[in-house]
Protein backbone atom coordinates (compact mmCIF):
# COMPACT_ATOMS: atom_id res chain seq x y z
CA UNK A 1 0.00 0.00 0.00
CA UNK A 2 1.38 3.38 -0.97
CA UNK A 3 0.18 6.95 -1.48
CA UNK A 4 1.57 9.99 -3.21
CA UNK A 5 1.89 13.51 -1.84
CA UNK A 6 -0.43 14.67 -4.63
CA UNK A 7 -3.10 12.24 -3.42
CA UNK A 8 -2.69 13.42 0.17
CA UNK A 9 -2.89 17.09 -0.87
CA UNK A 10 -6.09 16.32 -2.76
CA UNK A 11 -7.55 14.84 0.43
CA UNK A 12 -6.45 17.95 2.36
CA UNK A 13 -8.23 20.19 -0.17
CA UNK A 14 -11.40 18.12 0.22
CA UNK A 15 -11.16 18.19 4.01
CA UNK A 16 -10.80 14.41 4.08
CA UNK A 17 -7.19 14.02 5.22
CA UNK A 18 -6.51 12.29 8.54
CA UNK A 19 -3.85 14.29 10.38
CA UNK A 20 -2.33 13.18 13.69
CA UNK A 21 0.54 14.39 15.84
CA UNK A 22 3.48 12.03 16.29
CA UNK A 23 2.31 11.51 19.87
CA UNK A 24 -1.12 10.36 18.64
CA UNK A 25 0.41 8.14 15.95
CA UNK A 26 2.17 6.04 18.59
CA UNK A 27 -1.18 4.85 19.95
CA UNK A 28 -2.67 4.20 16.51
CA UNK A 29 0.25 2.01 15.41
CA UNK A 30 0.27 0.21 18.76
CA UNK A 31 -3.43 -0.65 18.50
CA UNK A 32 -3.86 -1.22 14.75
CA UNK A 33 -0.38 -1.97 13.42
CA UNK A 34 1.71 0.01 10.96
CA UNK A 35 0.01 -1.42 7.85
CA UNK A 36 -3.47 -0.33 8.91
CA UNK A 37 -2.15 2.97 10.26
CA UNK A 38 -0.60 3.68 6.84
CA UNK A 39 -4.02 3.16 5.24
CA UNK A 40 -5.88 5.34 7.70
CA UNK A 41 -3.46 8.19 8.44
CA UNK A 42 -2.30 10.72 5.84
CA UNK A 43 -0.06 13.15 7.71
CA UNK A 44 1.84 13.07 11.01
CA UNK A 45 2.99 16.38 12.51
CA UNK A 46 6.11 16.85 14.64
CA UNK A 47 7.56 19.67 16.71
CA UNK A 48 10.55 20.89 18.66
CA UNK A 49 11.30 24.05 20.64
CA UNK A 50 14.81 24.54 21.93
CA UNK A 51 17.93 26.72 21.75
CA UNK A 52 19.48 26.65 18.27
CA UNK A 53 22.67 28.72 18.14
CA UNK A 54 23.17 28.52 14.37
CA UNK A 55 20.31 30.95 13.68
CA UNK A 56 20.00 34.52 12.47
CA UNK A 57 18.22 37.04 10.27
CA UNK A 58 19.12 38.98 7.16
CA UNK A 59 17.51 42.33 6.52
CA UNK A 60 17.45 44.80 3.64
CA UNK A 61 16.92 48.10 5.44
CA UNK A 62 16.35 50.23 2.32
CA UNK A 63 18.46 53.03 0.87
CA UNK A 64 19.04 56.36 2.57
CA UNK A 65 19.16 59.87 1.09
CA UNK A 66 21.97 60.52 0.35
CA UNK A 67 22.86 56.88 -0.21
CA UNK A 68 25.20 54.94 2.07
CA UNK A 69 27.15 51.68 1.82
CA UNK A 70 26.79 49.77 5.10
CA UNK A 71 28.78 46.91 3.55
CA UNK A 72 32.41 47.11 4.60
CA UNK A 73 31.66 49.44 7.50
CA UNK A 74 30.45 48.82 11.05
CA UNK A 75 26.75 48.59 11.90
CA UNK A 76 24.91 47.71 15.10
CA UNK A 77 21.29 46.94 15.97
CA UNK A 78 20.53 47.95 19.56
CA UNK A 79 24.32 48.08 20.04
CA UNK A 80 24.77 44.46 18.85
CA UNK A 81 27.17 44.17 15.86
CA UNK A 82 25.79 42.80 12.60
CA UNK A 83 27.62 41.36 9.60
CA UNK A 84 27.88 43.91 6.78
CA UNK A 85 30.00 41.99 4.30
CA UNK A 86 27.17 41.87 1.78
CA UNK A 87 25.68 44.53 -0.51
CA UNK A 88 25.10 48.18 0.44
CA UNK A 89 22.09 47.81 2.75
CA UNK A 90 21.90 44.04 3.33
CA UNK A 91 22.92 42.98 6.85
CA UNK A 92 22.96 39.67 8.76
CA UNK A 93 22.50 39.36 12.51
CA UNK A 94 23.56 36.09 14.13
CA UNK A 95 21.76 35.15 17.32
CA UNK A 96 25.00 34.68 19.31
CA UNK A 97 26.38 38.15 18.51
CA UNK A 98 27.23 40.28 21.58
CA UNK A 99 27.54 44.04 22.20
CA UNK A 100 31.13 45.26 22.19
CA UNK A 101 30.84 46.42 25.81
CA UNK A 102 29.63 43.07 27.16
CA UNK A 103 32.32 41.85 29.60
CA UNK A 104 31.90 38.26 28.33
CA UNK A 105 33.44 35.91 30.87
CA UNK A 106 35.81 38.49 32.37
CA UNK A 107 33.46 38.42 35.34
CA UNK A 108 32.99 34.66 35.51
CA UNK A 109 30.46 33.28 34.92
CA UNK A 110 29.25 35.97 32.52
CA UNK A 111 25.55 36.80 32.60
CA UNK A 112 25.18 37.66 28.89
CA UNK A 113 21.92 39.56 29.42
CA UNK A 114 21.50 40.78 25.83
CA UNK A 115 22.62 39.82 22.36
CA UNK A 116 21.58 38.89 18.85
CA UNK A 117 18.83 36.50 19.92
CA UNK A 118 17.19 39.17 22.03
CA UNK A 119 17.34 41.69 19.17
CA UNK A 120 15.67 39.15 16.86
CA UNK A 121 12.89 38.54 19.39
CA UNK A 122 12.32 42.28 19.83
CA UNK A 123 12.41 42.91 16.06
CA UNK A 124 9.86 40.19 15.29
CA UNK A 125 7.69 41.63 18.09
CA UNK A 126 7.29 44.80 16.02
CA UNK A 127 9.37 47.00 18.34
CA UNK A 128 11.61 49.77 16.98
CA UNK A 129 15.30 48.82 16.76
CA UNK A 130 18.14 51.36 16.89
CA UNK A 131 20.43 51.16 13.86
CA UNK A 132 23.82 52.89 13.94
CA UNK A 133 26.13 52.54 10.95
CA UNK A 134 29.43 54.02 9.81
CA UNK A 135 31.17 53.64 6.47
CA UNK A 136 34.12 54.94 4.46
CA UNK A 137 32.08 56.62 1.69
CA UNK A 138 32.26 56.17 -2.07
CA UNK A 139 31.28 58.25 -5.08
CA UNK A 140 28.02 56.33 -5.44
CA UNK A 141 27.44 55.95 -1.68
CA UNK A 142 28.74 59.21 -0.16
CA UNK A 143 27.08 59.10 3.26
CA UNK A 144 29.36 58.03 6.11
CA UNK A 145 27.14 57.95 9.22
CA UNK A 146 23.60 56.80 9.93
CA UNK A 147 21.62 56.79 13.18
CA UNK A 148 17.96 55.82 12.94
CA UNK A 149 15.20 53.50 14.14
CA UNK A 150 14.02 50.61 11.99
CA UNK A 151 10.88 48.50 12.30
CA UNK A 152 10.13 45.11 10.79
CA UNK A 153 7.10 46.55 9.00
CA UNK A 154 9.18 49.24 7.27
CA UNK A 155 12.19 47.32 5.96
CA UNK A 156 12.14 45.77 2.48
CA UNK A 157 12.89 42.20 3.56
CA UNK A 158 13.37 40.53 6.94
CA UNK A 159 14.21 36.84 6.65
CA UNK A 160 15.05 34.19 9.22
CA UNK A 161 17.87 32.05 7.84
CA UNK A 162 19.30 29.37 10.12
CA UNK A 163 22.22 27.27 8.83
CA UNK A 164 21.83 24.51 11.45
CA UNK A 165 18.60 23.69 13.28
CA UNK A 166 16.57 20.70 14.54
CA UNK A 167 19.46 18.38 15.43
CA UNK A 168 18.59 14.72 14.97
CA UNK A 169 19.38 13.54 18.50
CA UNK A 170 22.10 14.99 20.73
CA UNK A 171 24.34 14.35 23.73
CA UNK A 172 23.31 14.19 27.36
CA UNK A 173 25.72 16.52 29.15
CA UNK A 174 27.24 15.85 32.58
CA UNK A 175 30.19 17.12 34.60
CA UNK A 176 32.77 14.81 36.20
CA UNK A 177 34.88 17.64 37.62
CA UNK A 178 34.76 19.08 41.14
CA UNK A 179 33.43 22.52 40.09
CA UNK A 180 30.42 23.95 38.27
CA UNK A 181 30.96 24.32 34.53
CA UNK A 182 29.00 26.61 32.21
CA UNK A 183 28.17 25.28 28.75
CA UNK A 184 25.73 25.58 25.85
CA UNK A 185 24.01 22.65 27.54
CA UNK A 186 23.42 24.81 30.61
CA UNK A 187 25.06 24.84 34.03
CA UNK A 188 26.45 21.43 34.89
CA UNK A 189 26.96 20.69 38.56
CA UNK A 190 30.11 18.92 39.79
CA UNK A 191 30.50 15.20 40.35
CA UNK A 192 27.51 14.15 38.26
CA UNK A 193 25.26 16.64 40.02
CA UNK A 194 22.85 16.82 37.06
CA UNK A 195 22.37 15.68 33.46
CA UNK A 196 21.01 18.03 30.78
CA UNK A 197 19.61 17.01 27.41
CA UNK A 198 17.98 18.90 24.52
CA UNK A 199 15.45 17.15 22.31
CA UNK A 200 11.71 16.59 22.06
CA UNK A 201 12.43 12.88 21.61
CA UNK A 202 9.40 11.11 20.13
CA UNK A 203 8.01 14.41 18.77
CA UNK A 204 11.28 15.63 17.23
CA UNK A 205 11.05 15.99 13.41
CA UNK A 206 14.13 14.10 12.23
CA UNK A 207 13.63 11.30 14.76
CA UNK A 208 10.27 10.59 13.08
CA UNK A 209 11.85 10.39 9.62
CA UNK A 210 15.25 8.98 10.53
CA UNK A 211 16.34 8.20 6.95
CA UNK A 212 14.98 11.48 5.47
CA UNK A 213 12.47 9.65 3.27
CA UNK A 214 10.07 12.63 3.21
CA UNK A 215 11.98 15.51 4.79
CA UNK A 216 14.21 17.25 2.28
CA UNK A 217 15.14 20.39 0.40
CA UNK A 218 11.93 22.27 -0.37
CA UNK A 219 9.86 20.80 2.46
CA UNK A 220 7.38 23.35 3.84
CA UNK A 221 7.54 23.61 7.64
CA UNK A 222 6.33 25.50 10.71
CA UNK A 223 9.16 27.93 11.47
CA UNK A 224 9.03 30.49 14.24
CA UNK A 225 5.23 30.56 14.13
CA UNK A 226 5.12 31.16 10.36
CA UNK A 227 5.75 29.27 7.16
CA UNK A 228 9.31 28.24 6.39
CA UNK A 229 11.20 25.88 4.12
CA UNK A 230 14.14 23.51 4.33
CA UNK A 231 16.78 24.84 1.92
CA UNK A 232 19.70 22.46 2.44
CA UNK A 233 21.11 19.99 4.89
CA UNK A 234 22.29 21.85 7.97
CA UNK A 235 25.93 22.36 8.79
CA UNK A 236 27.50 19.36 10.53
CA UNK A 237 24.86 17.10 8.89
CA UNK A 238 26.10 13.63 9.80
CA UNK A 239 23.82 10.99 8.27
CA UNK A 240 26.44 8.26 8.58
CA UNK A 241 26.21 8.38 12.37
CA UNK A 242 25.66 5.18 14.34
CA UNK A 243 22.04 3.96 14.31
CA UNK A 244 19.94 1.38 16.11
CA UNK A 245 17.91 -1.36 14.41
CA UNK A 246 14.95 1.02 14.04
CA UNK A 247 17.28 3.31 12.00
CA UNK A 248 17.13 6.05 14.65
CA UNK A 249 20.61 7.47 15.33
CA UNK A 250 21.90 7.12 18.89
CA UNK A 251 24.36 10.03 18.54
CA UNK A 252 24.09 13.51 16.96
CA UNK A 253 23.27 13.03 13.27
CA UNK A 254 21.21 14.99 10.73
CA UNK A 255 20.58 18.75 10.77
CA UNK A 256 18.54 21.22 8.70
CA UNK A 257 19.18 24.62 7.11
CA UNK A 258 15.88 26.54 7.13
CA UNK A 259 14.50 29.85 5.88
CA UNK A 260 11.29 31.84 6.21
CA UNK A 261 9.68 35.29 6.12
CA UNK A 262 10.33 36.87 9.52
CA UNK A 263 7.40 39.24 9.03
CA UNK A 264 5.02 36.26 9.35
CA UNK A 265 6.62 34.92 12.52
CA UNK A 266 5.81 35.38 16.19
CA UNK A 267 8.02 36.27 19.17
CA UNK A 268 6.73 33.38 21.30
CA UNK A 269 8.43 31.00 18.84
CA UNK A 270 11.68 32.99 18.49
CA UNK A 271 12.94 33.72 21.99
CA UNK A 272 16.25 35.39 22.87
CA UNK A 273 17.96 33.23 25.48
CA UNK A 274 20.87 33.91 27.86
CA UNK A 275 23.13 31.01 28.83
CA UNK A 276 25.05 31.72 32.04
CA UNK A 277 28.80 31.57 31.50
CA UNK A 278 28.37 30.73 27.81
CA UNK A 279 26.62 33.42 25.77
CA UNK A 280 23.33 34.16 24.05
CA UNK A 281 21.26 32.11 21.63
CA UNK A 282 17.81 31.89 20.08
CA UNK A 283 15.18 29.36 21.13
CA UNK A 284 13.41 28.35 17.92
CA UNK A 285 10.12 26.56 17.25
CA UNK A 286 10.09 24.14 14.31
CA UNK A 287 7.41 21.69 13.17
CA UNK A 288 7.51 19.40 10.14
CA UNK A 289 4.63 17.46 8.57
CA UNK A 290 5.44 13.91 7.51
CA UNK A 291 3.30 12.42 4.73
CA UNK A 292 2.45 8.78 5.42
CA UNK A 293 3.30 7.38 2.02
CA UNK A 294 3.69 3.74 3.08
CA UNK A 295 3.91 1.32 5.98
CA UNK A 296 7.62 1.96 6.57
CA UNK A 297 7.05 5.68 7.17
CA UNK A 298 4.04 4.91 9.39
CA UNK A 299 6.31 2.73 11.52
CA UNK A 300 8.99 5.42 11.68
CA UNK A 301 6.48 8.01 12.95
CA UNK A 302 5.44 5.71 15.78
CA UNK A 303 8.86 5.87 17.42
CA UNK A 304 8.64 6.08 21.22
CA UNK A 305 10.91 7.71 23.78
CA UNK A 306 11.93 4.27 25.06
CA UNK A 307 13.20 3.43 21.54
CA UNK A 308 15.40 6.55 21.21
CA UNK A 309 18.88 6.40 22.74
CA UNK A 310 21.42 9.13 23.52
CA UNK A 311 25.00 9.16 24.76
CA UNK A 312 26.01 10.62 28.12
CA UNK A 313 29.11 12.77 27.61
CA UNK A 314 31.41 14.47 30.14
CA UNK A 315 31.57 18.19 29.31
CA UNK A 316 34.39 18.90 31.78
CA UNK A 317 37.00 16.89 29.87
CA UNK A 318 35.86 14.63 27.00
CA UNK A 319 33.80 17.19 25.06
CA UNK A 320 36.11 20.25 25.33
CA UNK A 321 39.17 18.14 24.51
CA UNK A 322 37.46 16.50 21.53
CA UNK A 323 37.79 13.01 23.01
CA UNK A 324 35.06 10.69 21.68
CA UNK A 325 33.82 8.93 24.79
CA UNK A 326 30.44 7.92 26.19
CA UNK A 327 29.84 7.29 29.88
CA UNK A 328 26.56 5.50 29.21
CA UNK A 329 23.69 5.13 26.79
CA UNK A 330 20.23 6.10 28.00
CA UNK A 331 16.74 6.35 26.50
CA UNK A 332 14.59 9.46 26.32
CA UNK A 333 12.05 7.66 28.47
CA UNK A 334 14.70 7.44 31.19
CA UNK A 335 15.69 11.08 30.70
CA UNK A 336 12.09 12.28 30.88
CA UNK A 337 11.50 10.31 34.08
CA UNK A 338 13.58 12.96 35.86
CA UNK A 339 16.57 10.81 36.77
CA UNK A 340 19.11 8.37 35.37
CA UNK A 341 21.69 6.18 37.10
CA UNK A 342 25.36 6.80 36.30
CA UNK A 343 28.31 5.12 37.96
CA UNK A 344 26.01 3.86 40.69
CA UNK A 345 24.66 7.35 41.39
CA UNK A 346 21.13 8.68 40.84
CA UNK A 347 21.46 11.81 38.70
CA UNK A 348 18.60 14.31 38.17
CA UNK A 349 17.84 15.19 34.54
CA UNK A 350 16.49 18.34 32.89
CA UNK A 351 15.70 19.32 29.30
CA UNK A 352 16.75 22.56 27.60
CA UNK A 353 13.98 22.05 25.04
CA UNK A 354 10.31 22.28 25.98
CA UNK A 355 8.21 19.20 25.34
CA UNK A 356 4.89 20.99 26.05
CA UNK A 357 5.84 23.64 23.47
CA UNK A 358 6.76 20.89 20.99
CA UNK A 359 3.29 19.41 21.50
CA UNK A 360 1.78 22.85 20.87
CA UNK A 361 3.73 23.22 17.62
CA UNK A 362 2.64 19.78 16.39
CA UNK A 363 -0.97 20.64 17.26
CA UNK A 364 -0.76 24.03 15.50
CA UNK A 365 0.67 22.45 12.37
CA UNK A 366 -2.05 19.78 12.48
CA UNK A 367 -4.67 22.54 12.63
CA UNK A 368 -3.06 24.42 9.71
CA UNK A 369 -3.38 21.33 7.53
CA UNK A 370 -6.90 20.45 8.68
CA UNK A 371 -8.01 24.03 7.96
CA UNK A 372 -6.37 23.91 4.49
CA UNK A 373 -3.93 26.68 5.40
CA UNK A 374 -0.91 24.52 4.63
CA UNK A 375 -0.25 21.74 2.14
CA UNK A 376 2.60 19.31 1.62
CA UNK A 377 5.40 20.12 -0.81
CA UNK A 378 5.64 17.71 -3.71
CA UNK A 379 9.11 18.55 -4.98
CA UNK A 380 11.24 17.96 -1.90
CA UNK A 381 14.76 16.72 -2.72
CA UNK A 382 15.93 14.12 -0.18
CA UNK A 383 18.70 15.10 2.20
CA UNK A 384 21.96 13.12 1.99
CA UNK A 385 21.32 9.87 3.86
CA UNK A 386 23.55 7.15 5.30
CA UNK A 387 24.24 5.80 1.80
CA UNK A 388 25.86 9.14 0.83
CA UNK A 389 28.85 8.50 3.06
CA UNK A 390 28.68 12.12 4.25
CA UNK A 391 30.17 12.63 7.72
CA UNK A 392 30.89 15.56 10.02
CA UNK A 393 34.62 16.33 9.86
CA UNK A 394 36.83 17.96 12.46
CA UNK A 395 39.13 20.83 11.61
CA UNK A 396 42.56 19.75 10.39
CA UNK A 397 44.80 22.35 11.95
CA UNK A 398 47.86 23.44 9.98
CA UNK A 399 50.82 25.48 11.17
CA UNK A 400 50.90 28.95 9.65
CA UNK A 401 54.25 29.87 8.09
Amino acid sequence: MSKTIHEINTKIKKGEAVVLTAEEMIDVVASKGSKQAAREVDVVTTGTFGPMCSSGIYVNVGHTKPTMKLGGGKTTLNDVPVHTGLAAVDIYLGCTSLPDDDPRNKVYPGKFPYGGGHVIEKFVSGKDIKLVGTSYGTDCYPRRKLETWINIQDVNEAVLFNPRNAYQNYNVAVNLSDENIYTYMGVLKPNLGNANYCSAGQLSPLLNDPLYKTIGIGTKIFLGGGIGYIVWQGTQHNPSAKRKGNQVPCVPAGTLAVIGDLKQMKPEWLVGTSMLGYGVTLTVGIGIPIPILNEEIAQFTAVKDEDIFAQVVDYSESYPQGIPASLAEVTYAQLKSGKITLQGKEVPTASLSSYPKAVEIAEDLKKWIQEKRSFLTESAVPLPGPESGLTCKSLKEKTLT
